[in-house]
């Protein structure tokens, strides 16, 4: 069993046990539920931004403890001040050490924030949606294209945006109508190799009409430069910026070279 596997087990359980703790009205009754959401396609688009969606991530299964020590609030603030087109949370406790408080904490940011999690049910839409994200995350990996539709269609319904992952030119057939944006995963989740190539060698075969987003193993202004001549719109960078002692810092320093072209 490859990690992808183990982790979509171990989210099932999890999915189940919240729902006996937490109904779907309760959760609709939260303080966030019933906010307008931002559109981090709009804020993509926006030129006076960086394109980066800037991460907040604790650890990870192949790199273990990334940075326990920053503050959520300190390094969203930060990540905004300085020209993120929009932030991803991590909320998935067991393998990345995020909680949907973090996501909490970050809403006090008037940008996009996606909720990077697993999503297989509809359940987690809602908690996704009550916690104060604005996009969901659905990886074409664990789930069917139908299955995609159906989560996709209903995220829309609760006017949040949908970033579909892929990894492999097959995934392509998961891209539908109700998924506004696809991202390439460079980090492949069953393996965690990383091949920044996968981003430009897919980015032909994307319709038109999706924006792109290139994730993972991204470090450097020049691999931006690749992408965006590419095609690509947006950028997921968490790694780079989480692994230094001040996120924010870098972060500030990393989008001055982007500037200076």
């Amino acid at each position: 069993m490859n990690i992808l596997d183990t982790i979509i087990d171990f989210k099932k359980n999890e999915v189940a046990r919240n729902k006996n703790l937490v109904s779907l009205h309760e959760l609709q009754q939260q303080e966030y539920f019933n906010r307008e959401t931002f559109s981090l396609k709009e804020f993509l688009l926006d030129e006076t931004k960086t394109g980066i969606i800037a991460e907040f991530k604790k650890r990870s299964p192949s790199k273990g403890i990334i940075n326990d020590k920053a503050n959520v609030l300190d390094v969203t603030i930060a990540y905004t001040k300085h020209g993120a087109s929009g932030l991803s949370v991590l909320t998935d406790t067991e393998f990345f050490g995020g909680t949907a408080d973090d996501l909490r904490k970050a809403r006090v940011n008037d940008i996009p924030i996606l909720r990077k999690d697993f999503i297989i049910d509809e359940y987690q839409i809602v908690e996704a949606k009550a916690m104060g994200a604005d996009v969901i995350l659905l990886i074409a990996a664990c789930l069917t294209p139908h299955r995609v539709q159906e989560l996709a269609f209903f995220a829309k319904s609760l006017k949040l945006e949908v970033l579909l992952e892929i990894h492999n030119e097959a995934e392509l057939t998961h891209i539908c109508g109700e998924t506004d944006m696809v991202g390439v995963n460079n980090r492949d989740l069953k393996t965690f190799s990383v091949d920044i190539n996968r981003s430009i060698e897919l980015s032909k075969q994307i319709p038109a009409d999706k924006i792109k987003i290139a994730e993972s193993g991204i470090n450097s202004v020049e691999t931006i430069k690749i992408f965006k001549e590419a095609g690509f719109k947006g950028f997921l960078m968490g790694e780079n910026f989480m692994k230094e002692k001040d996120p924010g810092e870098a972060f500030e320093q990393f989008v001055k070279k982007l500037k200076q072209g």
